[in-house]
């Protein structure tokens, strides 16, 4: 029998961030979380680098021009971004960027991925990538028949091995669509070198079973860990959204959390503080700042 699934599939404008922003400290905090966005349709799941528009980066207010790191500006505020700010100029003197890889929705690209990566920095930059767990019914991208990592039965594929086949697959094209990024700018590292953040958001597709969530979350993490070779990952989300998806599981207590909701840099500092809701240590929270999704170390 399949079970019930989460769609909150939503577009959300870069205008309306701080709007929502202003209503997660109002009550409804973590109803969205900024550094991801979704869209309705799926892509083919190509990984095909897709050409980016020209963006420049622009000064934020009362700071100067300086590459990633350098001089100029707040030396600890970075930022992340992605596919929504393609057509727009990008944050300027970020001390560290982090850059969507997809097109806020799991097998989706985001069509400025390289010239985003070496706003960030290049390979310095950190990626993120969107998660989900639709299920057999609402995925054209389903691993139905697969037989590794896991099997999924072709006859009975609503399982938490097919769930993991999924969040693996997905790894895998977001993967592979920064390793083509790479390629393009002529980028001797390796992504695997680089942070990764897996982001689970309520605004992307999850089933109401929390343990199939769980497993499609497994899936990803093994790609990236144990394929890829990646070494530094963790989670973006607040402790409202993960309880949803994942019932609060405390599976991934040996990553860090990213913490979104923060509407200032004190808000950002003071979830710092907080516990982390994978259990492990908070080591990034997100705030607001001249229109854009800024961060703080902690």
């Amino acid at each position: 029998m399949l079970v019930p699934v989460i769609v909150r599939n939503r577009v959300v404008s870069s205008a309306s961030r701080l709007l929502l922003a202003l209503a997660l400290v109002a009550g409804a905090q973590s109803a969205f979380a900024g550094a991801a966005l979704a869209v309705e349709p799926e892509n083919d799941g190509s990984t095909k680098a897709i050409s980016p528009p020209v963006s420049q980066p622009v000064k934020g207010a009362g700071e100067g021009q300086a590459k990633p790191g350098g001089g100029g500006g707040n030396p600890t505020r970075g930022f992340d971004i992605s596919y929504p700010q393609c057509n727009l100029a990008y944050p300027a003197n970020p001390a560290f960027g982090i850059v969507g890889v997809n097109g806020g929705r799991v097998f989706s690209v985001n069509p400025c991925l390289a010239s985003q990566i070496a706003w960030g920095g290049g390979a310095a930059t950190e990626l993120y990538v969107n998660t989900g767990n639709p299920g057999p019914a609402l995925s054209s991208f389903w691993p139905n028949g697969q037989t590794t990592p896991r099997v999924c039965s072709a006859t009975n594929p609503d399982t938490a091995d097919c769930a993991f086949d999924y969040g693996f697959n997905a790894a895998r094209h977001s993967y592979e669509t920064a390793a083509a990024a790479y390629l393009s700018l002529g980028l001797a590292a390796s992504p695997s070198a680089a942070r990764w953040w897996l982001d689970v958001e309520t605004s992307n597709s999850w089933r109401t079973a929390t343990a199939l969530n769980v497993a499609a979350l497994q899936g990803e993490l093994a790609y990236l860990r144990d394929v890829a070779g990646v070494t530094r990952i963790g989670f973006y989300s607040t402790q409202l959204q993960w309880n949803e998806i994942t019932g609060g599981t405390l599976t991934f207590a040996a990553y860090p959390s990213w913490v979104a909701g923060g509407v200032t840099l004190k808000g950002a500092q003071d979830r710092c503080k907080r516990p982390a809701f994978t259990g492990g240590s908070v080591v990034l929270a997100q705030y607001f700042f001249s229109g854009f999704d800024a961060n703080v170390r902690c």
